[in-house]
């Protein structure tokens, strides 16, 4: 597939609306004239007042033209959204494929319905969405549920305000449907004491960072990997550097992602407990042994309910389950009884994920078949059903690239039992300092649209042997908020 394009500014969102459709495609991206052979031609122009779209698309044997004229002051999006819509229309002609979220190709959709509402209000805000954005009714009604409900963690937050990211990138397998940064306690053991103790030195210059900016904490997230691959003791050595290196009295909530069973045992979840730890991440993916064979988990469904009944037994009463629809070899009966069993285990958060088909990821270096026919989709509107039903409601949100049938993560929360950390994060509503080996810094003007990001080294051996070199970037969170102050 080869996109071409006449006008440079509309080259990203041409190309990320057409991965939507091919999500497995090369493209060649280039300004030639409307060539031969399979391409997709997109131009706008502007001429008295006027914006003139065209898209033109040859795909084998099939071929597309669409056009639309557009009055410049009637446009409540932007040139490059309006481009989009007759791209999104002459594919769709060509596919078959009416992608749920239109020309949505942006990680955040309620982070965007947040802001249309601000400026419009709710109705108007949802209309641009279905008209001018072309996002199936159902999908913006999620937006909004979503919008609405991030309303109340976000008044928690104020203009000093900042939650602590802590990555742990270590994991006991690597799942085939993974694409981040981790490594097998196994390959990485001998790393894991110096990751340790320079994990624990970032985090003492970070607090002093903040206490030197006069910031205040809110909440506190270990991601990873998986943070509970470490020992008991380095999870406490870790989370001992924290309460000394910060003053938590201000913390809401304090997440730690237990996220594989096989790395959960009584002695790490009372150190976790000792620790002032408020809630935990015990995932699944599927309740399906069948399934989780098929992607390189190593425990069983069994194991998943007695590590989560093992967590309730020692006091934890915030607890998360992480669910993939999509996953190679399961079926809709089996997702909705993964689903059926997680309701019945009844978890403060649920979350639905769709299965993103990313390029580093085992099941996609080796060609492993994803497809199943519109399968994912009936798997999320059943998780959609069952968790409603059961009283949970979605509070947060975001999109990947590559996902299956164009389909979105959605997190859900009984009452009062919202992640707050995920909405900070997700719609960037404050600073986000991040220590650890791939870990990033995002610095956030709450007066403005500002963002500045700090990568920290993205391997732990680079980490380790670049530490100092590292370290001293942490001056640009000073510059940051120094210039703030000017």
């Amino acid at each position: 597939m080869m996109i071409i394009r006449t006008t440079p500014a509309y080259k990203y969102e041409c190309e990320k609306l057409c991965r939507v459709f091919f999500p497995t495609e090369k493209f060649d991206v280039c300004e030639k004239a409307d060539p031969d052979g399979e391409a997709v031609f997109a131009d706008a122009t502007e001429e008295n007042g006027r914006l003139f779209t065209v898209c033109r698309v040859r795909l084998g044997e099939k071929h597309a033209e669409k056009t639309e004229t557009l009055s410049l002051s009637d446009l409540r999006v932007s040139r490059e959204m309006a481009l989009a819509r007759v791209i999104y229309a002459a594919l769709k002609d060509v596919t078959g494929l009416t992608p749920p979220w239109g020309v949505l190709t942006g990680v955040r959709p309620s982070k965007l319905m947040r802001k249309l509402i601000s400026e419009r209000g709710d109705d108007e805000a949802q209309e641009i969405f279905t008209k001018d954005l072309l996002v199936r009714a159902d999908k913006a009604d999620l937006a909004l549920s979503v919008a609405k409900a991030e309303d109340a963690g976000i008044l928690l937050s104020g203009k000093r305000d900042f939650s602590l990211y802590v990555s742990i990138p270590f994991c006991p397998t690597r799942c085939s449907y993974c694409s981040f940064v981790s490594h097998s306690i196994a390959a990485a053991k001998k790393l894991i004491p110096a990751y340790v103790s320079r994990l624990c030195d970032e985090i003492r210059e970070t607090g002093k960072l903040a206490l030197d900016l006069g910031l205040r904490l809110r909440t506190v997230y270990f991601g990873g990997g998986t943070p509970t691959s470490l020992s008991a003791d380095d999870l406490t050595a870790i989370t001992a550097a924290i309460k000394n290196a910060f003053d938590l009295s201000s913390v809401l909530e304090y997440t730690v992602e237990a996220g594989r069973p096989d790395t959960v045992d009584e002695e790490k979840l009372l150190a976790l407990k000792a620790a002032g730890v408020t809630r935990i991440s015990i995932n699944p993916q599927t309740f399906e042994n069948s399934v989780l064979e098929a992607v390189g988990r190593r425990h069983t469904a069994e194991e998943t309910v007695e590590k989560f009944r093992l967590a309730r037994r020692l006091g934890f009463d915030n607890i998360n389950m992480d669910f993939i629809a999509g996953l190679p070899t399961d079926t809709a009966a089996g997702f909705c009884r993964s689903m059926e069993t997680a309701v019945a285990l009844s978890p403060e958060n649920v979350t639905v994920h769709t299965l993103a088909l990313k390029t580093a990821a085992r099941l996609v270096t080796d060609n492993e078949s994803t497809e199943n026919g519109g399968v994912t989709a009936e798997m999320v509107e059943t998780a959609n059903r069952l968790l409603t039903d059961a009283g949970y409601r979605p509070y947060y949100m975001y999109r990947q690239s590559k996902s299956l049938e164009n389909l979105e993560n959605v997190g859900w929360a009984k009452p009062g039992r919202d992640c707050l950390y995920n909405i900070y994060m997700m719609e960037e509503i404050h600073t986000v300092l991040a220590v650890g080996a791939g870990a990033v810094t995002k610095l956030r003007d709450p007066d403005s649209d500002l963002l500045q990001r700090v990568y920290n080294f993205k391997y732990p051996y680079e980490y380790l042997s670049r530490f100092d070199e590292m370290l001293a970037r942490k001056d640009e969170v000073r510059s940051f908020y120094k210039n703030l102050l000017r």
